[in-house]
């Protein structure tokens, strides 16, 4: 038996006439009667009363119609349930995200947006360091990592990067460093020798790490690290609390303002950046993963095209 039975089957139903059911299904009349006939045989029993003006359901054809209609419709719906999957109007997207690339406004608009062009995906979010995000990706925990700077490039993965933006020294908001002037024409990476760092933790952000201790070696001095700490977020609360001086990307730069002073940094080589990026695995993407990925690059593109911003 096949769904085409089936279809014949409910158009006789609903003309109780076989020519005008072929009319309907744009075949002749003798095949759909053929057709009908051999379902009854697999069947074992007969479908149709006929008589010259048509015909007329039997009692088990009219149990049969019932099972008919639902299997269609189930069919149909299935098959648009698997379209809407197909296209990435519906299904589910694993985010994972490191907190400082959340903290850039562009990450939310991103997840607002495509929450609203696609309201039928099902994101389920998590927070980790990068290195873990990028092993969750690899393994395949997760569908979608949202982090700064690479830790490491896996086979199968690839990276998308949104956008680069500065970092900033962070500094307790009366330290003798966060003058006006300082504020305004930024401070020397040299003149921070003397302070103690606090960083986050280089399994978790090797590449700005790295880039860090590079960048004071390069102006002629080892940095005395504080802390260590596992987020971000948790540099600047502490730097906030005078526990030392850091370096964030230029878009935490609200963040504690009333305690904190954030400054450009000059001299820092190499450039002290923060990118926003995108990890995924390469191959076997799902369609709300690659909606999610084009509908990132079209914003950033956008955001990369809006006027620049002053760091404060």
């Amino acid at each position: 038996m096949e769904l085409r039975h089936l279809r014949y089957f409910v158009m006789v139903a609903e003309e109780k006439h076989f020519t005008r059911a072929a009319a309907r299904l744009n075949m002749q009349q003798p095949p759909l009667s053929q057709q009908i006939r051999a379902l009854e045989e697999e069947l074992g029993f007969a479908l149709f009363l006929r008589h010259p003006k048509g015909v007329e359901l039997t009692a088990g054809g009219e149990a049969f119609l019932r099972e008919a209609q639902d299997i269609l419709a189930r069919v149909a719906q299935g098959a648009s349930k698997a379209a809407r999957v197909a296209q990435g109007i519906e299904g589910m997207l694993a985010l994972g995200f490191t907190s400082s690339a959340t903290s850039h406004p562009l990450i939310p608009r991103i997840i607002r947006e495509y929450r609203a062009r696609f309201p039928g995906v099902e994101i389920a979010l998590s927070e980790d360091n990068a290195q873990r995000l990028t092993e969750s990706v690899t393994a395949g925990g997760i569908d979608l990592g949202v982090l700064r700077a690479p830790v490491a490039n896996p086979a199968g993965i690839e990276f998308h990067r949104l956008l680069v933006e500065d970092m900033l020294l962070t500094l307790p908001v009366d330290h003798p460093l966060a003058t006006d002037a300082a504020r305004r024409e930024g401070v020397p990476l040299a003149a921070l020798a003397r302070e103690r760092f606090i960083l986050v933790r280089r399994p978790g952000a090797p590449g700005m790490y790295a880039n860090l201790i590079a960048a004071c070696r390069n102006a002629g001095f080892e940095p005395a690290i504080a802390f260590e700490v596992e987020r971000m977020l948790t540099n600047v609360s502490l730097v906030a609390a005078g526990a030392g001086i850091s370096v964030v990307p230029a878009s935490m730069k609200d963040l504690h303002r009333d305690n904190v002073a954030y400054c450009r940094l000059r001299g820092a080589k190499p450039r002290l950046v923060a990118p926003v990026t995108l990890v995924c695995r390469g191959f076997n993407q799902s369609p709300p993963l690659r909606n999610f990925i084009a509908l990132a690059r079209q914003l950033s593109a956008e955001y990369r095209r809006q006027p620049p911003v002053a760091a404060g």
